[in-house]
């Protein structure tokens, strides 16, 4: 029986989360799924620059784990690329650090912890936002995690 996966830390939710090749309409093109844990791994190694190591204990997984992580979202980039597939950034094991919310009245993107409600924007006041790690089925769970951080779960 295959051990529990633990859960992996990610900084906050991805602003973008589906990508496809121009020109050619999305229900014509096969799908790819890359995990928000990959999605993180990506971020860390390649968009900043951080090593295995500090990458994986930013994530809260062992260096090996963060490795196979990368290792996959390589290869998935790689036939996103090759094949011209759809890549869609979805699921995972994760809990948020920090929230992104986007207000669809002006556009304005601001980022929040989960301790504070934001019930409306700070820009133009507008009640009518996004909150991205809600549409990941976040938010609550990653507010009680920050509250038990230093307790054995």
């Amino acid at each position: 029986m295959p051990r529990h996966q633990k859960d992996r830390i990610i900084f906050r939710p991805p602003v973008f989360t589906d990508f496809k090749p121009v020109g050619i309409r999305n229900n014509l093109l096969n799908k790819i799924s890359l995990t928000i844990d990959e999605y993180e791994a990506i971020r860390l190694a390649d968009y900043f620059g951080n090593e295995h190591l500090e990458a994986a204990k930013k994530m809260e997984i062992s260096r090996s784990t963060f490795t196979r992580l990368i290792k996959n979202a390589h290869k998935k980039i790689a036939e996103f690329f090759v094949e011209g597939k759809t890549l869609q950034i979805n699921g995972g094991n994760i809990h948020f650090r920090e929230n992104i919310i986007k207000c669809y009245s002006c556009g304005y993107m601001f980022t929040g912890n989960f301790e504070n409600k934001i019930t409306k924007c700070p820009s133009c006041g507008s009640k009518n936002l996004n909150d991205l790690a809600k549409g990941f089925g976040h938010g609550e769970c990653c507010q009680n995690r920050g509250r038990d951080r230093g307790r054995k779960r």
